[in-house]
């Protein structure tokens, strides 16, 4: 092949093939398997590999990592496409693996891809040949292996899960074939309009293959002749990258402005609730030849569209107007759509099934967003990813209801439905919003981590790091509920939500007081911001005044919407906590109230709860666990996790009447993760358990305690008892 033929043959290979990556320092993405110090990257690197299966969506990297496998190691690799190969295919694979072997002492890799379109005799073919070690498998799928991969291959193959790139991986390989002179553009001066080359990205939906096709077609066809005279620029505006990766949409039009004029008013006047004006223009249709059943399909949609839950028994009655009409025709069918349409027109109104383009918005303009872990089907790889682990069955709690996070980790605190004040919808607009409220909560204070890789044969090596919170949202709830009891909030009082966490507490007082005034205390810039994107849903006159301060810092007087507000009640949760001076809060507290104010608090009391030493009563001889205690008495005495007493003696000297106090001990599982208990065991941290093990107990003691936690505690999920100290007084 000569220099022309080459020059020719780039000419025609895809950008995207051109790009692949050739070595693991090209290859970008996929970190959490290839990053530096992973498992499969030192693999690679030693030329030690096993079989292997990689998972992911298309545009992600599994047949370029397979080929930089290929180029990387000393072994023989044969390459296979399912869609193409048979078991004739795979026989010669298996002969040409045994004399590599037999003649040349080397190992063969057999890569296949698309491997999920093999039928379940073509996989079976493999089997015998990767188990006595003839070629090592390398798989990959788009498909779930658990459901399309046979499952004796799947016990016999590390499992790696690519993830869709995110936005800077997808620019660096935007970059690099820009500025690649052999394989990409780099001859020439490609220059984007603001926004444009993110527009690719942003589309290209964490798909590498989609967006480098894309920059070629934007490329390619900007340039009058391509390739032009090296050195030359070519500048790609906004109009060339939105149609070199998107459709533009096709107009239809059936009979002119007129057919969708008359269509337009028809519906406008059902919408606005004009029965009279929804009649003349039905019928000035029909007369002119109009499709009545263009007419049905039309109020069918406006009945979902513009009355939805306002009236669910909407859709219901423009259904049953279609079959009348299919089974009477005209002009007897005239009769069922003007009762259609006069239903229609008089019925209570809410567009607020129109949250369906707001999500799908979301689903099109960003990034795609992962299936949270605890929603994920469990039926096939529970015990490997750990989908559906921490799922919450609805029907086992109260109210047949639990707060639970639904949505993408990504969105949380994003709000589709709205529901309206009318109609029916307005008979589930305060619990709706309750249970989105409860939902936040859940969302702000916990999270869903993930196992991204699975070693068969070493689960726990890779178990799912996790944090059992079945019982977390109820329990904010009750807290609320207790809290909110005792206030006795009046529709016109001044609430003070201080230090607020996931809003929980804030909507409560806002819907108590709806005449009165809410300030609520954020000092957390994230949860702040969450929860002042929650309230631009609300009208702005109604809004609670939310800032983003603690209770020493907020001066009423700063801020126009609180300034001169002494506070009739106030209310918090875990505000004083082990390491603030609890003088200084109770004075802050009182300063914001008027006279006759009242509080009440939630304050969690780790002194009361459950202790290590509970744990390790038939491990460790009784001397031992006599001294266990001691440490741990004296342990929680002096790092402040025992306040009651100090809490009591404050607000015994402060201007404080009625004053009455609980202690509520509370039960919720709790998994307890290595890293914590590394972290309680730390030999080095003066405030650590394990420091006052050591220094109480000595080097031999400790060592026995630790490892007798570990192996009862570490990784596994327990009975953990809490106990809430609840405070409620009235300033005097």
């Amino acid at each position: 092949m000569d220099l022309f033929e080459s020059q020719t043959k780039m000419n025609r290979e895809p950008l995207a093939s051109r790009m692949r990556p050739r070595t693991l320092d090209e290859f970008a993405g996929q970190e959490h398997i290839v990053g530096k110090g992973r498992l499969l990257r030192r693999s690679i690197q030693a030329d030690q590999l096993t079989s292997l299966i990689f998972y992911g969506p298309p545009g992600t990297g599994k047949t370029t990592l397979a080929r930089v496998i290929a180029g990387t190691t000393k072994s023989n690799f044969i390459s296979l496409n399912a869609v193409l190969c048979g078991v004739k295919d795979i026989r010669a694979a298996i002969d040409e693996a045994k004399n590599s072997f037999d003649l040349y002492d080397r190992k063969t890799i057999l890569f296949v891809d698309e491997v999920h379109r093999w039928n379940k005799a073509q996989q079976d073919a493999l089997l015998p040949w990767v188990e006595n070690g003839t070629f090592i498998l390398i798989g990959a799928t788009t498909e779930n292996p658990y459901f399309e991969v046979n499952s004796a291959l799947v016990s016999r193959s590390r499992i790696f899960q690519l993830k869709a790139l995110d936005d800077s991986a997808l620019m660096s390989i935007a970059a690099h074939a820009l500025k690649n002179r052999a394989r990409g553009y780099g001859k020439w001066t490609i220059t984007y309009e603001d926004g444009a080359l993110e527009h690719l990205v942003k589309i290209a939906s964490g798909d590498a293959r989609t967006l480098l096709n894309a920059l070629q077609l934007a490329v390619e066809t900007t340039a009058d002749d391509f390739p032009p005279p090296e050195g030359e620029t070519i500048h790609i505006n906004m109009k060339t990258a939105e149609e070199s990766i998107q459709q533009k949409a096709v107009l239809y039009d059936k009979e002119g402005d007129y057919h969708f004029d008359t269509i337009s008013a028809f519906i406008k006047s059902i919408r606005g609730s004009d029965p009279d004006a929804a009649l003349y223009w039905m019928a000035k249709m029909i007369r002119a030849g109009e499709d009545p059943k263009f007419i049905i399909r039309r109020m069918i949609i406006s009945a979902s569209e513009d009355i939805g839950l306002a009236d669910p028994n909407a859709l219901t009655v423009v259904t049953s107007a279609a079959a009348a009409y299919d089974r009477i025709g005209m002009p007897e069918g005239a009769f069922p759509m003007t009762e259609a349409a006069l239903y229609l027109a008089t019925a209570p109104k809410s567009n607020s099934a129109m949250a369906y383009f707001d999500a799908l918005k979301s689903v099109v303009s960003e990034e795609n967003h992962e299936v949270p872990n605890h929603l994920k089907d469990p039926s096939r790889d529970k015990h490997s990813f750990g989908h559906g682990e921490d799922y919450n069955y609805p029907h086992a709690y109260r109210d047949h209801w639990i707060a639970q996070a639904y949505l993408p980790e990504e969105l949380k605190g994003r709000f589709f439905y709205k529901p309206s004040a009318s109609g029916y919808e307005a008979t589930i607009q305060e619990e709706v919003v309750r249970r989105r409220e409860a939902q936040m909560a859940v969302m702000i204070e916990n999270n869903h981590d993930e196992v991204l890789t699975y070693s068969p044969g070493d689960k726990a090596r890779d178990k799912w790091v996790k944090r059992v919170t079945s019982g977390q949202g109820q329990l904010l709830q009750d807290i609320r509920d207790r809290l909110f009891n005792k206030l006795q909030i009046q529709r016109h009082e001044t609430v003070l939500i201080g230090e607020e966490k996931s809003g929980l507490f804030l909507w409560e007082a806002f819907r108590k007081a709806p005449e009165g005034l809410v300030c609520g205390l954020i000092p957390d810039a994230r949860e702040f911001a969450l929860t002042e994107h929650y309230a631009q849903t609300l009208p702005e006159n109604e809004r609670p005044y939310i800032y983003n301060r603690d209770i020493l810092s907020f001066n009423p007087d700063d801020y126009e919407g609180s300034k001169g507000i002494l506070f009739d009640c106030l209310t918090a949760r875990d505000i004083i906590r082990t390491d603030r001076d609890c003088n200084a809060i109770f004075k802050a507290m009182l300063e914001k109230l008027n006279n006759r104010g009242r509080f009440a608090l939630a304050e969690q009391n780790p002194s009361c709860g459950t202790k290590l030493s509970s744990f390790l009563e038939e491990e460790i001889d009784a001397s031992s666990m006599e001294e266990l205690l001691k440490i741990e008495e004296h342990l929680y005495n002096s790092s402040g996790y025992s306040r009651k007493d100090e809490i009591i003696t404050t607000m015994s000297h402060l201007p404080i009447i009625n004053v009455q106090i609980e202690d509520i001990p509370i039960s919720d599982k709790r998994t307890i993760l290595p890293e914590q208990m590394e972290r309680w065991l730390n030999r080095d941290s003066e405030k650590s358990y394990g420091y006052a093990i050591l220094k109480e107990l000595g080097e031999r003691k400790y060592t026995e305690i630790k490892e007798k936690l570990f192996s009862t505690l570490s990784g596994k999920t327990v009975e953990w008892e809490k106990s809430y100290l609840f405070f409620y007084g009235v300033k005097e």
